[in-house]
């Protein structure tokens, strides 16, 4: 909501009542739940999660792709559990695979699959996904792409992305503001990651763009410079739209959907189909089905300094 990135104005405070409401109902719930979550686990394996204290993208895919990177690089073997947002499956403990669609499992589980080919397992329930990883998946290691508040699932490394442009909005719980968790949360993670921004106590995390891909899954480029039009259906779609334009992208229409939204080729008759449409690279999976010929994605890669890969893998090597 825009108004969460504004000074507040006098009516907003009509909803601080309700965000009162979910600050206690949060803290109880997260007392309760890790009271008897280690005792209610059948995971043995240690746990890092990867969230946010405030809704919409902060970089989370990015970073999760990046971190089992660099443990596969060490050779661990890595398994991810995932809520699957915008994904409803007929029965759940989902192991993904090729044949599993981003409308079964999520537009994020499929992108990570197709990049990874690591062992993913969506569930509404994390800890049941997590169990599931550690009975039948050959994993010594178990990341959740968010998750920081299911608090059911115990956990060994907290992790927490942060957008560097937005930060915090108006820095009120919801339905106030954008937090799930007062900003307090923060001095209780083992790291913070800032998207985009250097500041002190947060490490940096830069995405890096790669060469546009067809949607399609053919062997064609798309040339530097070209006028396109764009779509996003992430959290925050300005910050697809400013990387295409530091990528020298003409832009003729950018529009913005919804966070997840389940496309379909309707959505798409608001663009001129003579010029090229560019996406990004969570959006493709949910349109290959449907994609024209001069459609295209844009991967992005996760940087993040070599000082922070060292205190990581220190901490992980700590849990053994």
């Amino acid at each position: 909501m825009n108004f969460w990135y504004q000074p507040l104005k006098w009516w907003v405070w009509g909803l601080y009542p309700f965000s009162l409401l979910l600050l206690i109902i949060s803290k109880g719930r997260r007392f309760f739940l890790q009271k008897s979550a280690r005792k209610n686990s059948k995971n043995h394996f240690p746990v890092i999660v990867v969230g946010n204290i405030s809704v919409g993208g902060n970089g989370k895919t990015p970073f999760v792709i990046w971190l089992c990177e660099l443990l596969i690089k060490q050779g661990y073997k890595p398994g991810i559990v995932s809520r699957g947002y915008g994904g409803k499956s007929a029965a759940y403990p989902l192991l993904v695979d090729s044949t599993v669609s981003g409308k079964e499992a999520g537009d994020e589980p499929v992108m990570i699959f197709k990049r990874l080919g690591i062992p993913i397992v969506v569930d509404p329930l994390r800890t049941r996904a997590a169990d599931y990883l550690s009975r039948h998946c050959a994993v010594d290691i178990i990341v959740t792409d968010d998750g920081l508040q299911h608090y059911a699932l115990p956990r060994d490394i907290e992790i927490v992305l942060v957008d560097g442009k937005r930060r915090f909005g108006n820095g009120h719980l919801m339905p106030m503001g954008p937090l799930r968790e007062p900003v307090s949360r923060l001095k209780e993670v083992d790291f913070i990651i800032n998207n985009g921004e250097q500041r002190a106590g947060e490490i940096t995390m830069l995405l890096s763009p790669g060469q546009c891909l067809a949607v399609d899954g053919s062997n064609r480029e798309l040339p530097p410079g070209s006028k396109v039009n764009a779509c996003a259906a992430i959290g925050y779609p300005q910050r697809f739209f400013d990387t295409l334009k530091e990528q020298n992208f003409e832009i003729n229409k950018a529009i913005g959907f919804a966070d997840h939204h389940a496309f379909s080729a309707d959505d798409f008759q608001q663009f001129e189909h003579d010029i090229p449409l560019l996406m990004t690279e969570k959006d493709a999976v949910k349109c290959t089905s449907f994609a024209a010929q001069n459609w295209w994605y844009l991967p992005v890669n996760a940087q993040l300094p070599a000082s922070f890969e060292q205190q990581l893998l220190d901490k992980i090597k700590e849990l053994k």
